[in-house]
């Protein structure tokens, strides 16, 4: 059981509208979904918020946009490449300009009310730590400080006495169900999924699967590699690793239930049989706006969920023979240590095989599975020491992966 929540002992709450001046935020990641859904929130709240630092990777143009129309203090591109184009862009505005990847944690450092981690990937590693160290809320949505991170990662929240919420809409829920309910009096937790595009196909179906099938998901526009990991149903193998880590709970107290419309986020079961769950129309600017305002809240255009029109709601447990990634975060959940980011690494690896054909779907969660425990047999897992040590991790996992892909095509 963690001894660390999800918001960390000694953290001073902030609480929207009370402080008597704009909240500060800066957002890292501001050209993504998560982070254009933040800056469409602050638009909507007038003069409660100021922006402080937007950075991106790559997106020059969208970053200088951005960083015009929110009258950012500060704009930092990854790449060193986009400096001078970001920096001519930017000309005249009084925003400071800066590039590569040690701007992107010196922006991250800087002190602010709250910072939106929304870089995907392990290049949001740096960053959004050095933005645990100094914020006083990290509202995360970057699932490697948890899944590959997550033992180093609370430790540097809790020292830094920060906040931590959670972005992802599973989390969020289940962050709001517990609400400040004394731990003890939680029995389980529950996140729900869709069940993405082959819910209701079968093991020879799934077998044929193509990247285009696997990239349709029923609900959602979400990027190729997120439509797979939801395909897969790994993206509710990461999302238990990240649970774990998030909420005060062992890992037989942690399970997923199939729920298509999405409509229930996530639950928790209380010890009187009490079920506590967070509902609403999928639209991320509602996680976003509890992560902003939390312990209040501040209003979000969502379209709001009229149950009567609906009618049913439906749920079904996952089929773990035919999705075996859900297994897996038991087995990483268990090791420990390094084993979130083998898994995570070997995962990347493993669906951008299948999205440029080299192996059938199945394979993808059978590689990651293989890739994890050819780090258990080399030494590869073991306890992490510093964020040092979970980039080379990542870095070992993607290349046990690429030695196993000929296994597999």
């Amino acid at each position: 059981m963690q001894e660390v929540s999800v918001i960390a002992p000694g953290a001073a709450p902030l609480a929207f509208g009370r402080e008597g001046r704009p909240r500060r935020i800066s957002i890292l990641g501001a050209t993504g979904s998560v982070g254009t859904s933040t800056l469409d929130l602050i638009a909507r709240h007038g003069d409660a918020f100021e922006i402080d630092v937007l950075t991106a990777q790559t997106n020059v143009a969208a970053l200088a946009e951005l960083a015009l129309r929110h009258r950012a203090r500060m704009a930092v591109i990854g790449s060193e490449l986009g400096y001078a184009e970001l920096k001519a862009r930017l000309a005249g505005s009084g925003t400071e300009v800066a590039a590569g990847p040690a701007a992107l944690i010196e922006a991250a450092s800087r002190p602010v009310d709250c910072v939106m981690a929304a870089i995907v990937g392990a290049a949001g590693l740096r960053p959004t730590f050095a933005a645990a160290r100094a914020a006083r809320r990290v509202a995360l949505a970057n699932k490697e400080c948890l899944v590959s991170a997550g033992t180093v990662f609370m430790s540097a929240i809790k020292e830094a006495g920060a906040e931590l919420l959670p972005v992802d809409s599973e989390h969020s829920a289940v962050h709001q169900s517990i609400a400040d309910t004394d731990p003890r009096f939680i029995e389980r937790i529950v996140l729900t999924g869709s069940g993405g595009p082959f819910r209701t196909w079968n093991a020879e179906q799934m077998a044929a699967a193509t990247p285009e099938q696997a990239a349709r998901h029923p609900n959602f526009s979400m990027g190729r590699k997120i439509t797979v990991d939801s395909a897969t149903l790994m993206n509710k193998c990461l999302e238990l690793i990240e649970a774990f880590h998030l909420f005060p709970v062992a890992v037989d107290q942690l399970s997923v239930v199939v729920h298509p419309q999405q409509i229930v986020h996530g639950f928790v079961e209380f010890t009187d049989g009490s079920v506590i769950a967070q509902m609403g129309t999928p639209d991320m600017r509602t996680p976003i706006a509890s992560s902003l305002a939390w312990p209040a809240r501040m209003s979000a255009p969502a379209t709001r969920l009229d149950l009567v029109r609906l009618g049913s709601l439906t749920f079904e447990a996952p089929d773990e023979q035919r999705f075996p990634a859900l297994g897996l975060a038991r087995r990483t959940l268990e090791l420990g240590g390094t084993a979130g980011a083998i898994l995570n690494a070997a995962n990347e690896v493993a669906v951008d095989a299948f999205l440029e054909r080299q192996i059938p779907f199945p394979a993808i969660a059978a590689l990651a599975g293989a890739a994890l425990d050819e780090g258990v047999r080399t030494g590869r897992v073991c306890e992490p020491a510093c964020l040092d040590d979970v980039i080379a991790a990542d870095e070992e996992g993607r290349a046990l992966a690429r030695g196993l892909l000929r296994r597999y095509s």
